[in-house]
């Protein structure tokens, strides 16, 4: 199927709109395979017609014409359609013209004139569609204001000679109306003979919507309300219907019927799954118990624990022993409390208790000591959502981070770390769907200051903004693109960085006996620590899909995952005086200063729950502060296909890193790491300098 002349409408907006369609490819490539061929129909072809030119004529082309052109087989049960448009001159608006405005406030009639104006540019393109959602946009001009019962009535005449559209728009108002009783249908649970099931009480709900009988009538307020009591999470689905009775009563006085549709106020999760990548599998169970209201209130309460087992040293690449299983644990537990200080606020406490093996290395030799961490995390904090686009938290946040020994010694050096700092969220999100995205764009940022007068060992300012885009290039075809920047500004670790890390090796190897040696030990170990904590790493699923997970960033030998002797040192390539010292093994990803990461992807919905994807990204940590490197390019291209599931797509993606344009001037990271081994090497698949993510939702 083709269609030929298609200027003013693309393509692809008309063959969507047609009964006479291509036979779907499955993957793209093998028809007939998992669908079937769409059979032609000479009939409904010469229908089509009709609907191409229904097309052109709600976008203001109502000169179109369109017509079979040719139908040619090109095999023995196959033939080929092209379509060729004769479009015409496009219809342009011209006037806007408002009656039934008389006797309202002038500022009003400005607002309602400018709405219209803005609405229905003059000189833009004649749009069917746009015409009659004018209407409702119009009419909300006066509902958001008072006027309840105000209606609206449009039409457009076209000017044929001078290809021009006329609206005419024809207000009727009513009275300025006020809120009345608010009543509620459907409070009681789903399921109301199970234990602890109740009816959901009003006053968290009245609160929540804001909305006081007395106070001038407004759509918008209802919608601000509606969308409120959807994020107190205990309604499947909330309608605010205003009763508008005609004819109006003399009082004028709007009561509102809330109609809910509860979910479970109590819920159970159980489930598990496995984890493999190119540093670690795991085995894991899930577990979890949430009240949507915790003491009443509608407080919302919930833990989730996640228990699992590492299967040290397996790996995507590796399945060879000897198998040291290192057990881990993940737990959060989460308190909402709705309506703090304000009725949109919500106040929340998110404490957290993990512990996990600090697994960077992709090929650890046997000797090499594994070391976990007992963390502890406690955010405190509040939150609110603006215009249902903007999402604002302000937290206060505690972090614990207590090494301990899963494998060998505990290196002397290591220390418990404390870091301490308030963090300030903002998200601007004007897409059309959080979890699948087909257009529309979400900015966001992070800001964080940590230590000074919060405390901790940390003392630093970390801000990371990005910004996301979303172009439908076709039904079902979506072009996504992500760009991110990040700087961190320490002033009590890490002075300098790109130093210490040259020189780590040098400092590892040494035998800690002399106090000089001590020292230097500590200072890097300690710095090492904190930017595993507040550094930037990049690479892995929502990243450089051609790294592991950290495996963009500024590499160092890491003296607390460094074999312990000098004779294991020498065996594993990892003491600097001898002549088998090799970086890929001993420069481990050890966290940097400035990043900037850069990602697009095609997205293409295959068939139901499948769909596909082709990518490419780049990005880069630098080890110093203020230094976005642009010749680090770390470009990566690849591949994926995800399938949606009730948690989200769970997505398969495959990298490729393209080997001249990792570091410019050199023609693959090796050579790079060679001259520069802070560079760092990647692991490869086979030789293959490829890397396998697998993620849940969409990488960005």
């Amino acid at each position: 199927m083709q269609v030929a002349n298609a200027h003013g409408v693309s393509a692809g907006d008309i063959e969507g709109k047609l009964a006479t369609q291509a036979s779907p490819k499955f993957l793209f490539l093998f028809p007939g395979l998992v669908y079937d061929y769409e059979v032609y129909d000479e009939a409904v072809l010469q229908h089509d017609m009709a609907r191409v030119v229904r097309v052109y004529q709600s976008r203001g082309f109502f000169g179109a014409h369109a017509r079979v052109a040719e139908v040619r087989q090109v095999s023995r049960d196959h033939v080929r359609v092209r379509i060729v448009v004769d479009e015409g001159p496009a219809t342009v608006n011209r006037n806007v013209t408002l009656v039934g405005l008389d006797g309202i406030a002038p500022d009003l009639a400005h607002v309602a004139n400018t709405t219209a104006a803005t609405l229905l540019p003059r000189g833009a393109s004649f749009d069917e569609q746009a015409f009659e959602k004018s209407k409702d946009q119009l009419k909300k001009v006066f509902t958001d204001r008072g006027y309840a019962y105000a209606s609206v009535e449009g039409q457009v005449e076209v000017d044929v000679g001078e290809h021009a559209a006329d609206y005419g728009f024809k207000f009727t108002l009513g009275p300025t109306s006020t809120f009345g009783a608010i009543t509620f249908q459907g409070l009681r649970s789903t399921a109301p003979h199970s234990p602890g099931e109740s009816t959901i009480p009003e006053a968290p709900l009245r609160r929540a919507m804001d909305i006081k009988p007395g106070e001038p009538y407004s759509t918008a307020a209802i919608d601000a309300a509606t969308q409120a009591l959807l994020d107190l999470g205990v309604f499947a689905s909330a309608q605010i219907v205003p009763d508008l009775p005609n004819p109006p009563p003399a009082d004028h006085v709007v009561p509102l019927t809330v109609k809910c549709e509860p979910t479970r106020l109590h819920q159970i999760t159980l489930g598990g799954g496995v984890e493999i990548d190119e540093i670690k599998t795991d085995v894991h169970l899930l577990a979890g118990w949430e009240d949507h209201n915790f003491l009443g209130g509608l407080r919302d309460f919930n833990v989730q624990v996640k228990p699992g087992v590492v299967l040290y040293p397996v790996r995507i690449d590796n399945i060879q022993g000897p198998l040291r299983p290192l057990v881990e644990e993940w737990t959060k537990i989460e308190l909402r409390q709705p309506g703090l200080f304000e009725a949109r606020t919500t106040g929340f406490i998110r404490p957290q208790f993990n512990v996990f093996p600090l697994l960077v290395e992709v090929d650890p030799p046997s000797t090499a000591p594994v070391v976990g961490y007992r963390e502890v995390k406690v955010p405190l904090g509040v939150e609110r959502t603006f215009l249902k686009k903007l999402y604002v938290a302000l937290t206060y946040n505690v972090q614990v981070e207590n090494p301990f020994p899963y494998v060998q010694s505990l290196d002397p050096a290591l220390e418990t770390i404390v870091i301490s700092y308030p963090e300030l969220l903002i998200h601007l999100d004007f897409r059309d769907s959080a979890v699948k995205p087909h257009s529309g764009f979400y900015l966001g940022n992070s800001l964080q200051v940590a230590g000074g007068p919060f405390g901790g060992v940390a003392s630093d300012v970390r801000i990371q903004p990005e910004a996301r885009a979303y172009v439908p290039l076709a039904k079902g075809l979506t072009l996504a693109t992500r760009a991110s920047v990040g700087f961190l500004w320490a002033s009590s670790y890490a002075k300098d960085w790109y130093t210490e890390l040259e020189n780590s090796a040098a400092i590892a190897a040494e035998p800690a006996t002399a106090s000089a040696a001590q020292t230097a030990r500590s200072t890097l170990t300690h710095a090492m620590q904190i930017m595993y904590f507040r550094g930037f790493f990049s690479g892995g699923p929502t990243s450089n899909r051609g790294f592991p997970l950290l495996g963009v960033s500024p590499h160092g030998v890491i003296p607390f995952l460094n074999p312990a002797t000098a004779s294991q040192q020498t065996q594993f390539g990892c003491d600097p005086g001898s002549s088998n010292f090799t970086a890929s093994r001993c420069f481990l990803p050890a966290g940097g200063f400035s990043l900037w990461e850069l990602q697009a992807e095609v997205r293409a919905d295959v068939s139901g729950p499948l769909s596909v994807s082709g990518f490419c990204e780049g990005g880069d940590v630098s080890p110093n502060e203020n230094d976005l490197r642009f010749k680090y390019l770390h470009l990566t291209c690849g591949a994926g296909a995800s399938y949606d599931t009730p948690a989200g797509p769970i997505r398969v993606d495959v990298g490729y890193r393209i080997q001249p344009l990792q570091v410019l001037g050199f023609p693959n990271e090796t050579a790079a790491a060679n001259r520069d081994p802070v560079n760092g090497i990647q692991p490869t698949i086979l030789g293959i300098p490829l890397a396998i993510a697998i993620g849940i939702g969409e990488a960005f």
